[in-house]
């Protein structure tokens, strides 16, 4: 069996408190999450840990993520020389569906459209309210607020490569509110 690791992070700050979205090297990480395959479990991982993130998903056999090519590996990027886009196997979600559209879908559409309803819990820019209320007050309630988010979109990701998997379409609301099919070839 192929060892997969599903992915995503939280970053520190905003692309407007960087400069742009061009700069999330300098966004930094709050929290990156994987799911595991290989032992079947969720693995938290902080800034000060990203080396070691980094190096779970190199043993990877695939890594799959929404987006993470072009962004979460930009904020991971700063902390080894590898280049972990091309150190990894990867399937991107965003990129996968993007492609065959011709236009990004997100993931909250996919995921309501595939999982019937499941949807996020919060949104990026809720992870980066509590980050800043984790840096003034040190409430560690904020951190587990921050990793319970992204644990679930790890576990959303996952569902959705899953899913598609195994039926060989997902699904995505289009911009008339239409329910429409997407191939895809993933394998297990």
């Amino acid at each position: 069996m192929r060892k997969i690791v599903y992915f995503d992070l939280e970053t520190r700050r905003s692309a407007a408190q960087v400069g742009g979205w061009h700069r999330a090297d300098l966004m930094g990480m709050s929290v990156g999450v994987t799911y595991s395959t290989k032992d079947k479990a969720y693995h938290i991982y902080t800034e000060d840990q990203a080396n070691e993130l980094i190096e779970e998903m190199r043993a990877a056999d695939l890594v799959v993520g929404f987006n993470h090519i072009g962004f979460d590996y930009q904020v991971l990027q700063p902390f080894t020389f590898w280049t972990i886009a091309e150190a990894t196997r990867n399937l991107d979600i965003c990129l996968d569906i993007g492609s065959k559209l011709g236009h990004r879908v997100s993931l909250d559409s996919i995921a309501k459209a595939t999982l019937g309803g499941h949807s996020k819990t919060a949104k990026g820019t809720d992870a980066l309210k509590w980050w800043a209320e984790y840096e003034s007050t040190g409430d560690v309630q904020k951190m587990l607020d921050i990793t319970t988010y992204c644990c679930y979109d790890v576990k959303v990701t996952m569902e959705i490569y899953l899913y598609g998997a195994k039926h060989g379409h997902v699904l995505y609301e289009n911009k008339q509110g239409v329910i429409t099919e997407v191939p895809v070839d993933w394998q297990l």
